[in-house]
């Protein structure tokens, strides 16, 4: 078997709502508070060879943006996924544009 596709998902939420979401379509997860518990379940979540995108609500990785900029920069998984919460993205429109042409110096 092909182990990428036995790779997981797993969820950091700041409300039960998302988690109650995404549980119902098989993502497993925590739902945390502050700063501390955020990184605790950052730290565990990468640790765990089976999980191969760790899912954070936008909120929660504000509060670790910097140690989750160094894991990313340390290894190739897990993929760390931003999702709106419930009360909709604090993105700007432009953002995806953004991304991929920091990422692959494409204007699009």
């Amino acid at each position: 078997m092909d182990p990428v596709n036995e790779m997981k998902m797993f969820l950091i939420s700041d409300n039960v709502d998302t988690q109650a979401g995404l549980r119902l379509a098989g993502i497993k997860g925590v739902v945390v508070h502050g700063r501390e518990d955020v990184l605790h379940a950052l730290k565990t979540a990468a640790k765990d060879p089976e999980i191969g995108i760790v899912i954070l609500t936008e909120g929660l990785s504000q509060l670790v943006k910097a140690e989750m900029q160094a894991m990313k920069l340390r290894s190739n998984l897990p993929l760390f996924i931003e999702i709106p919460d419930r009360h909709g993205s604090r993105r700007d429109s432009g953002w995806i544009t953004r991304n991929i042409r920091e990422a692959i110096g494409l204007k699009i």
